[in-house]
């Protein structure tokens, strides 16, 4: 090797090597430190890059910790709060903290879940096709209605908070999204139990995980609370109607309710006196989904048809000449093969129907079994002054938010029954006679999860019976394990039975889960002394437990009433 020493002689060194050297050390140096530098470079980022890379690591692990213990307080508050816990982390990417987001998120889950139900196709029975077509149908609603929920948590620019208004549409389409679950399958139970269990399992999460929605949108007005933020009451207009309701409804039906028709878009009679001689004819013209009221008006006669109004028809209004004088009637029946959903005579599902004056009824007799006159699973709906007429089966509110006022209800075995939060009010409730050896229910409620916002309100109302009524007759049965049926401020006759409600399996008290009560009845058959002894039953209800199932409380504020103009009270 080459050093400052080196020489051709001793004592001498050669000047032409001398200046080699010198620029080759020179060369090696500036090699030497830029390497040095780049070296540096090196431990300094890649020091840097540890660095940065823990920080966000503990910081997405700070993130995904805080999520993780934000989706367990929610699911705390559900059935299932497992699959409620399994469901959100998988979903939630963004490890959000905020319950609304969590709320969105679990509906979200339940709408990928039910959207990936596959019923079966492979089956040439006619009865059990019919069965598989309702599930089709109410779980394809069900679908919208979670849809809907999604479209609501959509909040403007102005609001960034859930209203209790929008909570209250959530918490009541997450409800019906379990009745219809539940819907699907009652109706295979009826025809084929291995069917039944086939489809209740591929089912199972869809059930849990609309169960823990419903309950984080039930509880998230406290969850909230607790994390100081706050949940905005959006108020009615000074009108006094929400703010979807147009003038132009309002004035209509203020002018039905003093008896003054309003102008119809058609006009249906049998003599050829309208625009059509056919209600079906009439719904064919009604605008899918429209903003606006579309008024059919029924003239005096008897139609013999089935009409069915599925979800896109919103915002219809019929009005006839009188209970007993414009009459809808069919004959389709269980015995002869129809499952009971679809043996309605006239069926609505779309939001805003109205009726007045109209006559609903099922000819199909006693011995025919279930055999419905009308089915209600529209939201906002009202019927004024109405009758409906059968044996088994009469009257199916089936979901949703629904009032009637003054209005004819005559049967046999639970001939009102279903899953609607539903208040009667002054109406005339009528029990007539049935087979021989059966006995007569009127009520069967149908409330499947506890934070369902469900349940059957009967105030002011008139039982007596419509004929010679000899059969044991109760006020009602307890269908499902959270059924929820209240009678109060009522006058009943003396053909009740003195225990006033019977179990859905005789001699077999049902849960105590269930939620029934009576409150300040009058007539001879008002008595309680005799009555059930039941965990879930509540003979004398406080002013403030009535309270909850008024029109005011219990149809989540009725802010939709107003528009009808129907009459109401509000409160006890």
């Amino acid at each position: 090797m080459d050093t400052i020493k080196s020489f051709k002689g001793y004592g001498k060194v050669d000047p032409v090597e001398e200046q080699a050297f010198r620029r080759k050390t020179r060369k090696r140096l500036i090699i030497l430190i830029v390497s040095v530098v780049l070296l540096v470079a090196v431990v300094i980022g890649a020091v840097a890059g540890t660095l940065i890379h823990n920080r966000n690591n503990d910081k997405t692990t700070k993130s995904s910790n805080a999520a993780s213990q934000s989706i367990k307080a929610v699911c705390s508050q559900t059935l299932y709060p497992d699959s409620c816990y399994k469901s959100l982390m998988d979903i939630n990417k963004s490890n959000s903290t905020d319950p609304e987001e969590l709320l969105k998120l679990s509906i979200q889950v339940v709408l990928n879940a039910l959207s990936d139900v596959k019923l079966t196709k492979s089956t040439t029975n006619q009865t059990v096709k019919a069965a598989l077509n309702i599930c089709k149908e109410v779980l394809n609603d069900a679908v919208d209605y979670l849809r809907d929920s999604l479209s609501e948590m959509d909040v403007n620019n102005n609001e960034k908070m859930l209203t209790s208004t929008k909570l209250d549409d959530i918490k009541t389409w997450l409800s019906t999204t379990i009745t219809n679950q539940e819907t699907c399958l009652d109706a295979l139970e009826e025809i084929d139990s291995n069917l039944l269990e086939q489809t209740k399992s591929q089912m199972l999460n869809t059930t849990e995980y609309a169960s823990n929605s419903l309950a984080i949108v039930s509880k998230i007005g406290g969850i909230l609370g607790k994390l100081n933020i706050p949940i905005h009451r959006k108020l009615l207009s000074q009108s006094g109607f929400p703010d979807w309701v147009g003038p132009g409804v309002r004035r209509l039906l203020q002018d039905n309710n003093n008896n003054i028709k309003p102008t119809p878009n058609v006009t249906v009679a049998k003599d050829g006196s309208g625009n059509v001689t056919t209600i079906k004819e009439a719904m064919a013209m009604v605008p899918k989904k429209s903003k606006s009221v579309f008024i059919v008006y029924i003239k005096t006669g008897v139609y013999k048809e089935n009409i069915v109004l599925d979800k896109s028809f919103w915002n219809v209004m019929i009005y006839g000449d009188g209970k007993d004088k414009s009459i809808v009637t069919g004959s389709l029946n269980f015995v002869d093969g129809v499952p009971t959903f679809s043996t309605a005579t006239f069926a609505v599902a779309g939001k805003g129907f109205v009726a007045i004056d109209m006559g609903f009824k099922n000819e199909a007799g006693a011995e025919k079994h279930q055999a419905v006159a009308f089915r209600s699973g529209s939201d906002f709906s009202v019927f004024y002054r109405c009758s409906f007429d059968a044996f088994q089966d009469t009257l199916y509110p089936h979901s949703n938010r629904q009032f009637y006022r003054e209005c004819d209800v005559t049967g046999t075995i639970d001939f009102i029954f279903g899953n609607a939060a539903v208040v009667f009010q002054n109406c005339r409730i009528m029990p007539r006679q049935p087979l021989a050896n059966q006995f007569v229910t009127i009520t069967a409620q149908g409330k499947k999860d506890p934070n369902q916002n469900t349940g059957i309100s009967i105030q002011k109302c008139d039982f007596f019976p419509l004929d010679k009524l000899t059969a044991p007759t109760y006020l009602g049965r307890p269908w499902k394990e959270f059924s929820t049926t209240v009678i109060m401020q009522s006058k009943i006759g003396e053909f009740l039975n003195p225990l006033g409600w019977i179990s859905w399996v005789q001699g077999v008290d049902p849960p105590k889960s269930i939620f029934y009560g009576e409150y300040m009845n009058t007539g001879p058959g008002s008595g309680v002394a005799q009555r059930v002894k039941w965990a879930g039953y509540r003979p004398s209800l406080t002013s403030s437990d009535a309270n909850k199932f008024t029109v005011g409380s219990f149809i989540e504020g009725a802010m939709w009433l107003p528009q009808t103009k129907v009459m109401y009270e509000s409160s006890l």
